[in-house]
């Protein structure tokens, strides 16, 4: 068994840090205050374990989807909830299904159930090929939705269809929704067989405090609570959260200013000649190039080392064909994008 790799995490300051898809901007003032309210008294409150189920939480939840709050389920950040649902339904000869690329996580979830992986390619086009899909052999099949890495998003109507073709249970894992023009939370409703995970670490920008919920049919939050370790979401957390989805005022402008920087990104970086996939999270996939160095294995990790040499982190996924030649660039602020395609100009001139 392999353990998941995540992005590095610098020691140090004076860095510029594209790798890990965090929120640029500071949480909602909201979340802020109800951690210090939760503090009152010396923060005596602490002692006291907290909501064993994080009711408030999934109330919020429930409010901000306008789904009941049977239909929630809370967990220590959205992987919790991935964890979960192969707890549950994946095993030995029950297999998971996933895109490939898209969040290498999976895989490492499922060999601790003994679960075989199996994968289905994403197309040429970047698109879904839902009878391959319905004919995987899968029990449950995680579709991320925007994909990570590649950044593009699969339509309601694509998604719909796999939740008509696929047998087993369909998670569409909604990390990056939020900055992309739909989503499939209707679809919950709509299908027994539908889950949508959702992460407060990306638009809520709380990925330190490690919060994430599934949105699924009241039995299958049956199941998951079943499984779910006690407690599993701490109270600090638990409140933060609750209170970062009631203020839809802070997400709307984040959002917004987000997908204005992502845009800009991206338009910069073709204008550069760089080869840029079509953008749906708040990162943005591109393969770069120079009047000296075409699209290439070699100049992704040329590039990558010229940018880190400067303190400038990216991410590379160089084990895919329709990876291996880019670079993902979380979206940053307005400033570190200036400084981003600052130095990407002085990369592009040696």
């Amino acid at each position: 068994m392999s353990p998941y790799v995540p992005g590095e995490q610098p020691q140090g300051g004076g860095w510029v840090k594209l790798n890990t898809n965090e929120n640029p901007y500071p949480p909602s003032l909201r979340a802020l205050e109800a951690v210090r309210v939760a503090l009152v008294n010396d923060g005596a409150a602490l002692r006291l374990y907290p909501s064993p189920d994080s009711a408030p939480l999934r109330e919020a939840a429930g409010r901000f989807h306008g789904f009941d709050a049977a239909h929630v389920v809370a967990g220590n950040g959205s992987d919790d909830i991935l964890n979960l649902l192969i707890r549950a339904y994946a095993g030995p000869g029950r297999p998971i299904g996933m895109l490939n690329p898209s969040y290498s996580l999976y895989p490492v979830l499922a060999a601790a159930q003994h679960a075989e992986v199996v994968k289905v390619e994403v197309t040429d086009a970047l698109g879904v090929d839902v009878d391959a899909v319905a004919k995987c052999g899968a029990a449950v099949f995680f579709l991320t939705n925007p994909n990570a890495p590649l950044g593009v998003a699969f339509g309601t109507e694509v998604v719909r269809s796999l939740a008509k073709a696929f047998p087993g249970l369909l998670v569409v894992d909604e990390a990056y929704a939020a900055f992309a023009d739909a989503d499939c939370v209707a679809l919950v409703s709509e299908f027994p067989n539908v889950v949508v995970t959702r992460t407060l670490s990306k638009a809520h920008a709380l990925a330190g405090l490690r919060v994430g919920y599934a949105l699924c049919p009241p039995l299958v939050a049956e199941v998951l609570h079943r499984v779910r370790d006690s407690y599993n979401v701490d109270r600090l957390a638990q409140v933060a959260a609750a209170a970062a989805l009631d203020d839809r005022e802070w997400l709307d402008v984040t959002v917004a200013q987000v997908r204005a920087t992502r845009d800009r990104l991206a338009a910069a970086l073709r204008k550069l000649g760089w080869q840029v996939n079509p953008a749906a999270g708040n990162f943005v996939l591109a393969a770069p190039v120079s009047t000296k160095r075409a699209a290439s294995v070699e100049t992704a990790a040329h590039c990558f080392e010229f940018l880190r040499a400067r303190k400038i982190l990216v991410r590379r996924f160089p084990n895919h064909r329709l990876t291996e030649k880019s670079l993902r660039i979380s979206v940053g602020t307005e400033q570190e994008t200036d400084v981003f395609l600052q130095a990407v100009a002085a990369w592009m001139e040696g």
